[in-house]
């Protein structure tokens, strides 16, 4: 007895029929993949021009919980290993710093208590290297923050906590020191996460426009928290991966009725 015959002889051109169905795969696919779009830094930067930058402020106070590095050097070498040894613990390991105490004070070997809080790092330095001028010959003074840091997040190379030792560091610099934003950044919506006294401040910087250099926020302060915003093209990525697995499933499934589908053919 003859097997039933269909009446679409279109199937039995079973190599056309599965050259159809993965161009219409890989259509569905690269058809869903976008290009970013051509982005930069300060599009509208004109040439040889001069702008007037933001100042950088000026110098921070030590507040209670900073931790310091006080670190002093003279021509007694082996005073300096005294006053130089670790003082102070941050995270259950030693460090070499000096953590300001509940009443803004630091404890240096024979200065005893000495009140730092309200201080900057230049005035403290002055203090300290006249303080140890009898008991050490020709004291040289670097005082350092050692827990002030920045946080970057997002679409960077290299997401970290970069630390601030200084008072000053630049929105340029932590990204450079991120490795750079990704293909995927948007560059004219960063966002900067600051703590006040108040609460959280949220400001939004275009780095495509040149009036980042004259803006306050281009400089960076202690507990700043950076994050880069993914732009639509990374925010379509897992949309169009999800798509593109449904289809996937669909078509799997397609050819498997075809296969079928075939026994029923001569």
């Amino acid at each position: 007895m003859n097997k039933p015959k269909l009446p679409y002889k279109i199937f039995k051109k079973s190599g056309l029929l599965y050259f159809l169905s993965f161009f219409l795969f890989f259509a569905i696919v690269f058809s869903s993949c976008k290009v970013p779009q051509n982005a930069y830094y300060f599009k509208t930067l004109k040439r040889d021009t001069t702008i007037s930058a933001a100042g950088k402020g000026m110098e921070l106070k030590i507040q209670k919980n900073d931790l310091l590095m006080v670190n002093i050097s003279s021509l007694n070498r082996d005073e300096d290993i005294v006053y130089n040894a670790p003082s102070a613990s941050l995270g259950g390991t030693s460090s070499m710093g000096y953590l300001v105490d509940g009443g803004g004070n630091i404890q240096l070997h024979k200065l005893g208590l000495v009140h730092v809080e309200g201080m900057t790092r230049t005035t403290l330095k002055e203090k300290i290297q006249k303080d140890v001028s009898p008991y050490l010959k020709d004291p040289v003074v670097t005082v350092r923050y050692l827990n002030h840091k920045i946080t970057v997040l997002g679409e960077v190379a290299k997401p970290q906590v970069i630390p601030m030792p200084e008072e000053h560091l630049s929105l340029l610099e932590v990204l450079g020191a991120s490795g750079d934003v990704s293909l995927f950044a948007r560059r004219d919506n960063i966002l900067i996460i600051r703590e006040t006294g108040n609460g959280k401040e949220f400001k939004r910087i275009n780095l495509e426009n040149h009036s980042i250099f004259s803006s306050p926020w281009f400089w960076l302060q202690p507990d700043d928290v950076v994050y880069v915003e993914p732009n639509d093209v990374k925010l379509n990525q897992e949309k169009n991966a999800k798509r593109q697995q449904n289809i996937s499933i669909a078509l799997s499934a397609a050819s498997v009725a075809i296969i079928i589908l075939f026994k029923f053919i001569k």
